[in-house]
């Protein structure tokens, strides 16, 4: 985990932020991304993520290593993180992942962990995107990963939550909101027509590209990595070193534009046209 002045130590250096989308299984890329910034020496100051790259940047904020995400995507599987319901508003449940992130990153408040953090979800009743930075760490990821009608949502301060995906799948704000200068986008959320598919192919498509858009953050990020996950499975957690391995490749391919870009004093410029903040709940 790297968090000091890295890049050449500079004290003056931009402050990055981290923002990690969404995308079920597809957001076991992430840990590729942080294995090439670590081995870059690229500091990361903060993250900010939506459903699975919630998960996987806590844990990351928590101090837990690249090589023991690894070892973590190798021995989990979904029966570890959730159990079938009764589909009143939810098929299965998230309740067993408050217990594994409890088990496996530690009992955490976010405000305890060693890099600023912040987990997005959705207001079911409200329509707002929530920008979580306090409360229990495992009540705020499992809010942000639990996808509308899938999972059940939970409460969180009076307040029924969802994914954050339907509203915010790339959160490059709530980076900035934690104080990033310059913000690394992840997305793993690529859509693909599935000609085969017929009518239920269009459908997922569009659905993609509404999810992919939603917040515009592949729009308003700094730099954007998006490692080749077209047609790859959103559900198949056996798939991690596949996963893993598109990051690694896509974020190499980004490297020398985030070096440059990180150290030339004139970028980035002032942002324009960020999202209202009549459209935001930051929880803090």
């Amino acid at each position: 985990m790297i968090n000091g002045n890295g890049v050449n130590g500079s004290n003056n250096r931009k402050r990055i932020g981290l923002a990690l989308g969404g995308g079920a299984a597809r957001g076991l890329a992430h840990i590729g991304v942080l294995a090439v910034l670590e081995e870059a020496d690229i500091p990361i100051d903060f993250i900010a993520g939506t459903s699975m790259g919630s998960l996987v940047g806590s844990a990351y904020c928590a101090g837990i290593s690249v090589a023991e995400l690894r070892e973590i995507a190798a021995t989990t599987g979904w029966q570890h993180i959730c159990r079938p319901t009764w589909p009143r508003n939810g098929l299965v449940s998230f309740a067993a992942m408050e217990e594994w992130i409890i088990n496996t990153v530690g009992d955490l408040d976010i405000r305890d962990l060693a890099i600023p953090f912040a987990a997005v979800a959705a207001d079911l009743e409200s329509s707002e995107r929530v920008i979580l930075t306090e409360g229990p760490l495992h009540r705020a990821v499992r809010a942000s990963c639990s996808v509308p009608g899938f999972a059940t949502p939970v409460e969180v301060n009076g307040r029924l939550l969802c994914d954050g995906g339907v509203v915010d799948n790339l959160p490059d704000f709530a980076a900035r909101q934690l104080g990033a200068d310059y913000v690394i986008g992840v997305d793993v959320f690529v859509p693909a027509y599935r000609t085969y598919l017929g009518p239920l192919g269009v459908t997922m498509a569009a659905v993609e590209m509404l999810v992919q858009k939603a917040g515009g953050g592949d729009i308003h990020a700094d730099c954007l990595i998006i490692p080749d996950l077209v047609d790859k499975s959103y559900i198949r957690l056996s798939d991690y070193r596949a996963f893993i391995e598109a990051g690694e490749q896509a974020t190499r391919i980004m490297l020398p534009a985030i070096l440059d870009a990180i150290t030339d004093p004139t970028f980035p410029p002032p942002l324009q046209n960020h999202p209202s903040s009549s459209s935001i709940s930051i929880i803090t």
